[in-house]
């Protein structure tokens, strides 16, 4: 037992354990094992030398952009504190969508194709980029093409697409410190604070235009999400699900406080819901949590909204639904391919919630969204909002 937990904490994978049935009804006289003198500290330093030639390259840098990944989620402190010494943008992968603060000055959103102008202009900007944890996905599309200092834990994750010009082997917080220790008093760095706020503005000044789009067939993205993030909790917890309500929800939603789980790039439809009453489960007394769903993934477990009746979960599903599995139809005709069986034929589902016990409300044009968000919101207990959205306005 002691071996399959350090298997799983160490190698961060899974540990499979098999007990037969006979065997676990006998009694035992083994004391139950502890991580107690058979892990070590994990939290490990880079070489000196390779410490030494990261903070050279981002002591000269004059543009200096840092991205960080999932895997820095337990060291944004640390990196925000570098961040801050160079007065650099921070740029997010999706996954890590939420770690920085999109009102922080520094803050850039999201980077690649679930992300926004903002932090695609700051990257392309940049003389060095800075990657704390990140995966270095297509999804990111981080720029191979820029001068690159890699920090992870994991060995296989430096340069594990392409060549990086300096690869850190260390943990992300220890190393965030030892960086910023280490930097001289005077660097090329200069204040990006200001080219941030200018790209903010233009970006959501673009944002304002498009609440106006209306083609009468339905609630566009951009005006989801701005009622949204007018009306959710500044500390809520938001499960997104796969598909074009993800993508959007990257694009628009501007995060303040708000934890956002995901399942990564796995595409694993339908994570928005059980994700959301996994949260529940674990501080649903305390935070909000909201379930952000499309219609296609929504579908593969909507009966869980009777198990969230049951045990009077306090989740707000909210419910993207344009008909059709948005994404793969969009994935056709980029491969020039006919859409071929993505069509979806859908009940009223603020219906099917009431139905089940829950509160359901639907929306079928931009001017319901405000009370229909608030209304949900404040309800105790499981509510669905039924957006009928534009297939068109992502």
């Amino acid at each position: 037992m002691s071996l399959a937990c350090k298997q799983a904490v160490v190698g961060r994978g899974v540990a499979h354990l098999v007990l037969p049935d006979e065997l676990q009804t006998r009694p035992s006289t083994v004391p139950a094992g502890a991580p107690d003198g058979r892990i070590g500290d994990q939290r490990v330093a880079p070489p000196g030398a390779v410490l030494d030639e990261a903070v050279d390259r981002l002591a000269g840098a004059t543009r200096p952009v840092f991205v960080v990944g999932y895997g820095a989620r337990d060291d944004m402190d640390a990196v925000m504190a570098l961040a801050e010494r160079c007065t650099a943008p921070v740029l997010t992968t999706f996954k890590a969508k939420g770690q920085v603060s999109d009102r922080h000055p520094l803050g850039a959103g999201v980077l690649g194709r679930s992300g926004t102008p903002v932090a695609s202009y700051l990257m392309n900007e940049a003389d060095l980029l800075v990657a704390f944890g990140a995966s270095f996905s297509n999804h990111t599309g981080i720029a191979p093409y820029k001068t690159i200092v890699q920090v992870d834990r994991d060995a296989m994750a430096l340069g594990r697409f392409h060549p990086v010009d300096v690869p850190v082997l260390g943990d992300v917080g220890v190393t965030a410190l030892a960086m910023a220790a280490a930097l001289p008093a005077t660097i090329a760095a200069a204040d990006q604070r200001a080219d941030v706020a200018e790209r903010w503005e233009i970006w959501r000044a673009e944002k304002r235009a498009r609440l106006v789009d209306d083609r009468g067939a339905g609630v566009g993205a951009a005006a989801l999400f701005d009622a949204l993030g007018r009306r959710v909790a500044a500390d809520a917890v938001i499960c997104v699900d796969v598909g074009n309500n993800a993508y959007s929800f990257g694009r628009y939603f501007e995060v303040d406080r708000q934890t956002v789980l995901m399942s990564g790039y796995l595409g694993s439809i339908g994570f928005a819901l059980p994700a959301a009453m996994g949260a529940w489960t674990a501080v649903g007394d305390r935070r909000q949590i909201v379930a952000v769903a499309g219609d296609g993934g929504f579908g593969q477990y909507a009966m869980e909204l009777t198990t969230l009746v049951r045990h009077g979960m306090d989740v707000t599903v909210v419910l993207v639904d344009n008909g059709e599995l948005g994404k793969i139809s969009k994935e056709q005709r980029a491969g020039r391919f006919d859409v071929w069986q993505t069509s979806l034929v859908n009940p009223d589902f603020a219906e099917l919630a009431r139905l089940c016990g829950a509160l359901g409300v639907q929306v079928t044009a931009s001017d319901e969204l405000g009370d229909a968000l608030e209304t949900a919101l404040a309800h105790v207990g499981p509510a669905l909002v039924h957006v009928r959205s534009d297939v068109a306005l992502v």
